[in-house]
């Protein structure tokens, strides 16, 4: 008859229950290992792209994710005139691409790619409404033309390459010519463009397109910068 060794079989078990522990723990460490990997590779944010150096629907596919967002103003502004520097010197492949591209964005990348336009626009007008109200009283009427003299700027330099040989003093006079034919322009341009003709009219998709993307905070200093933006140049509106 075979008697148990009771001594020897907890002996057995805290050692088996020791060993389980030790495989739960390795495991776990594991799935998490497993899971930050996962995290790195498939939901961590993306970089942009080299403009240069990658196929151009690529390229194009980052203005349709909102990691483009998380860039800051100025770069996101850098890589548009990257991108509009390469458009202009590409090739007939590279154009077909390009169609090809726009021509296959439809549903969530449509939408995604609006909303970027939208962020960006709303991001350019809260960091003109900071600074604004930063300026003291007596320099916000020249912070007003700087600013809109230097969006223009930028404006030409992603429409044509380069920036026009007009002083700052022109570009605010072309900007106040606009009484006539600005409104017109604007009625006829969905999204309008960051030249001189287009500067005013840029701002003037605030409240179609644009507001619903900030917060109640930002809504009120954009509407207070751009009423003062209107009363300088009312002419243009």
């Amino acid at each position: 008859m075979a008697f148990i060794d009771f001594h020897e079989l907890k002996y057995t078990l805290q050692n088996r229950s020791k060993e389980l522990f030790r495989a739960a723990v390795i495991l776990a460490m594991l799935l998490i290992v497993s899971c930050g990997v996962w995290w790195w590779v498939s939901v961590r944010w993306r970089p942009p792209p080299s403009i240069f150096d990658t196929p151009v629907d690529d390229v194009l596919g980052y203005l349709a994710m909102d990691d483009f967002n998380e860039l800051p103003l100025e770069e996101r502004m850098n890589f548009l005139l990257e991108l509009s520097n390469r458009f202009r010197g590409m090739e007939s492949s590279d154009s077909a691409a390009m169609a090809g591209f726009f021509a296959g964005v439809t549903g969530p990348a449509r939408k995604q790619m609006t909303q970027n336009v939208r962020i960006l626009a709303r991001d350019i007008l809260v960091q003109g409404a900071s600074g604004y109200f930063d300026a003291a009283p007596s320099d916000q009427g020249k912070y007003i033309d700087d600013w809109v003299v230097n969006w223009t700027k930028m404006g030409e330099k992603i429409t044509t390459g380069k920036e026009s040989d007009d002083t700052d003093k022109e570009r605010i006079d072309k900007i106040k010519s606009q009484s006539d034919r600005g409104e017109e322009r604007m009625k006829e341009r969905e999204v309008p463009s960051l030249n001189e003709d287009g500067a005013l009219g840029f701002m003037s998709i605030w409240q179609k397109e644009v507001e619903v993307t900030a917060s109640p905070k930002q809504q009120g200093q954009i509407s207070r910068f751009l009423q003062d933006v209107r009363k300088r140049y009312s002419n243009a509106f």
